[in-house]
């Protein structure tokens, strides 16, 4: 028997690729910038930990606002497609018939069903929703998941390029080992990233690992010559 292999938890893996993505990105460009700047690994731990609760609180933040707009969008426009039905529901049949046009079906059919769906306001509107509309009703927690998933990935990216500072007190030695750490990281989380995303694994990792350089090269490269 044929079995189709479908990603059902999108929003969650878009929340932990958002967090984990800046997570990794954003402390690790700071941590680089700042050893262009000071030999002392403990004043750039304290300015990456801070980073951290502050990017992760920010980001947990947006994300739930985001949710809470997907949701009131979504109940702003089922409101709507309620009093489109009970007003102008011939409107509404015809609008039916076009999206089943759309699938090649005879127009006594499209009709059909078109009378067929008019029978349950219900059913009716929520087929509206789907494919007028394209939306889906939305998870009542999705704002709260979203922001706690996206703050928690934020966080275990962002310890990642930290950790090197808590054991070793040259910031320069420090930065090596952060940098080899990091880009490994930055490779596994773009090739599984890619990967789930249905992109080149290795393509979309090595995108990953550069963007991530770079912003860490720009950032020690602008430090120390502020820095002189």
């Amino acid at each position: 028997m044929h079995k189709e292999k479908h990603i059902t938890s999108s929003e969650m893996i878009r929340d932990i690729v958002i967090g984990m993505s800046d997570g990794l990105t954003v402390p690790f460009a700071l941590a680089a910038g700042l050893s262009g700047a000071v030999n002392s690994s403990g004043i750039i731990l304290t300015a990456g930990l801070a980073e951290i609760v502050a990017g992760s609180i920010a980001m947990g933040l947006g994300g739930f606002l985001a949710g809470r707009t997907d949701a009131d969008h979504y109940y702003a426009e089922l409101r709507r497609e309620y009093e489109e039905v009970e007003r102008v529901p011939e409107q509404e049949k015809i609008e039916v018939k076009e999206i089943f046009a759309g699938f090649g079906l005879s127009d006594q059919l499209q009709q059909a069903i078109a009378d067929e769906m008019s029978l349950d306001k219900d059913k009716w509107v929520s087929f509206m929703m789907n494919y007028e509309l394209g939306l889906q009703k939305p998870d009542p927690d999705r704002a709260s998941k979203s922001a706690l998933t996206i703050g928690a990935s934020y966080i275990v990216g962002g310890i990642i390029p930290l950790s090197p500072y808590i054991f070793i007190a040259d910031s320069q030695i420090a930065l090596y080992y952060s940098s080899v750490f990091t880009l490994i990281c930055l490779f596994v989380f773009g090739y599984f990233k890619s990967k789930l995303t249905g992109q080149p694994p290795i393509t979309g990792a090595f995108k990953v690992v550069i963007i991530g350089a770079l912003a860490a090269g720009a950032a020690f490269v602008i430090a120390k010559l502020i820095s002189g």
